[in-house]
């Protein structure tokens, strides 16, 4: 029970890392509230998960929508010591497309922006919400989620690559800027995990991920779950600042 009566906030908790966040807190013993834009698995997990366990719809990339998320929360529990922010996006595609001495194609501009108005901006709104309430209190934790995109690039990733460098980049400076008030600041970045998403690929492209992985294997969203649950308790009172990879050892592009 690391995590006995902590209020912590789950962003993007209705399915994959932020589902098996959602319940191994429960089981640590917190009081967690998770937020989506999908509501009816948000709704259906909060019933399995019981009453210490609540779902509220918010788009994260809306500022009043966060803010009165967190507020009603504070003002229901009185504080909140976890944040995790795990809600993300991709829209794939190639930055240009070349072929035949032809441009046939590029990223959008419509693409580049709503994977930095989730990934990015959508951080930025949650912690700039959780934050006052961490400080009035002497305290707190917020978790990020970068990927292993945010440290080595990848194909096809542009946009989506920029986001999760740039909550790197958000994590180090919150830890130089909030330390002093007894919060914690840490970024975890996954490698390729078998989220619910990720399993309706093609078995080739899976098996093809995994030989991929120095450990032989795929990750599972409570290989993240367990990071994040470890690094919002005592346990990890001294890490903060902190980029923790949980990837089975791989490196992408080699």
């Amino acid at each position: 029970m690391r995590l006995r009566d902590k209020v912590c906030l789950i962003t993007g908790g209705a399915a994959g890392i932020g589902k098996a966040t959602a319940e191994k807190f429960v089981s640590e013993g917190a009081v967690v509230a998770l937020c989506d834009v999908n509501d009816q698995p948000g709704h259906a997990l909060v019933r399995e998960l019981g009453e210490t366990a609540a779902f509220y719809k918010v788009d994260v990339t809306n500022r009043e929508e966060v803010q009165g998320w967190v507020d009603e929360i504070v003002e229901q529990h009185g504080r909140v010591d976890v944040l995790i922010n795990n809600a993300g996006i991709t829209r794939d595609g190639l930055f240009v497309k070349y072929k035949n001495g032809e441009i046939t194609g590029q990223m959008s501009e419509s693409d580049f922006d709503l994977v930095v108005k989730v990934n990015l901006y959508g951080v930025f709104n949650c912690a700039q919400a959780v934050t006052p309430h961490m400080i009035k209190q002497g305290g707190g934790v917020i978790l990020n989620a970068s990927s292993i995109v945010g440290l080595y690039g990848n194909f096809g990733q542009t946009n989506y690559a920029a986001t999760k460098f740039g909550v790197i980049g958000m994590t180090k400076t919150w830890a130089r800027e909030l330390g002093k008030y007894g919060i914690r600041v840490n970024v975890v970045c996954p490698g390729f995990i078998l989220t619910e998403m990720v399993q309706k690929m093609p078995e080739k492209i899976l098996e093809g991920l995994a030989a991929k992985t120095p450990l032989g294997r795929m990750g599972k969203p409570i290989d993240i779950a367990n990071v994040y649950c470890w690094l919002a308790s005592e346990e990890a009172a001294y890490i903060h600042g902190a980029e923790i990879s949980v990837d089975g050892g791989m490196v992408l592009g080699t």
